[in-house]
């Protein structure tokens, strides 16, 4: 789906044909065989065990046989990712992901490049046990709900990360997805950034101050009026309470007194 914003003059000097390769990093394939040999051993013996024993056991010879399987996927998956995995297309005209065992592809025509940035525990490792800050790159595809990021980790090399990094801005930048405004916008932290400038938010007060409207400064002084009057009218109704009642309390007092006398 064409964006309406693209530049011929920079699609014309990007490559027309070929497919450039971006392997995996050959530390994280390593680790991961490693990983998930041990992993395997121990989830087989685990589920021999299990199923020896039978009985109560079933339980942990599932696990077993389960995490025998995974650990023998993500061993295999080492293997495609050392191949590539990122690749531009220009053949085909597509930027491919490896995800796993599928490929994820993203038109030129829908693609956009920008940096990235790092989630918790990536800022973790990159603050307190690696010596390197990573360099992050997202991959987005904007008419559709799918973004990605890679970072230097992922890939073989930091060269091959800013060449990829290059290659994806200069196709961004040639097709123009990004400025379409039908493309979905993701609204991370960076973005949750307000856009209103100081001359917007005065204007935003000057129309609730308007719609609210001024107090009229002739109702101010009748309304401070009211109150006070209605203040001495509660004064004076309580005092006349207060002497009421003090009347009936001498009287009842009184009482008593003029019938003694005339007995």
């Amino acid at each position: 789906m064409a964006s309406g914003f693209e530049d011929q003059a920079k699609i014309s000097a990007l490559p027309q044909e070929g497919v450039h390769c971006f392997p995996a990093n050959a530390k994280q394939i390593n680790s991961r065989r490693v990983i998930t040999a041990i992993l395997f051993v121990l989830f087989a013996m685990a589920a021999i065990y299990g199923f020896m024993k039978m009985g109560m056991l079933i339980i942990l010879a599932c696990v077993g046989v389960l995490g025998a399987i995974i650990s023998v996927l993500v061993f295999a998956q080492t293997f495609l990712i050392a191949k590539y995995r990122v690749a531009v297309d220009y053949n085909e005209k597509n930027i491919v992901l490896r995800f796993r065992y599928s490929n994820i592809k993203i038109p030129f025509e829908s693609f956009d490049a920008r940096d990235g940035a790092p989630d918790r525990a990536e800022a973790l490792v990159d603050g307190n046990f690696s010596n390197e800050r990573a360099m992050y790159l997202v991959l987005d595809n904007v008419f559709e709900d799918a973004c990605f990021q890679t970072s230097t980790r992922d890939l073989a090399s930091k060269e091959d990360f800013l060449k990829l990094k290059e290659e994806a801005f200069a196709i961004a930048d040639a097709y123009g997805a990004r400025n379409s405004e039908d493309k979905v916008r993701f609204w991370n932290e960076s973005e949750k950034k307000s856009d209103l400038d100081d001359d917007d938010i005065a204007a935003i007060v000057e129309d609730a101050r308007n719609s609210v409207g001024d107090p009229d400064p002739a109702v101010i002084p009748e309304t401070v009026e009211e109150a006070e009057t209605a203040e001495k009218t509660v004064e004076t109704s309580e005092t006349s309470d207060a002497e009421e009642k003090a009347e009936e309390t001498e009287s009842s007092e009184e009482t008593p007194e003029k019938g003694n006398k005339e007995e």
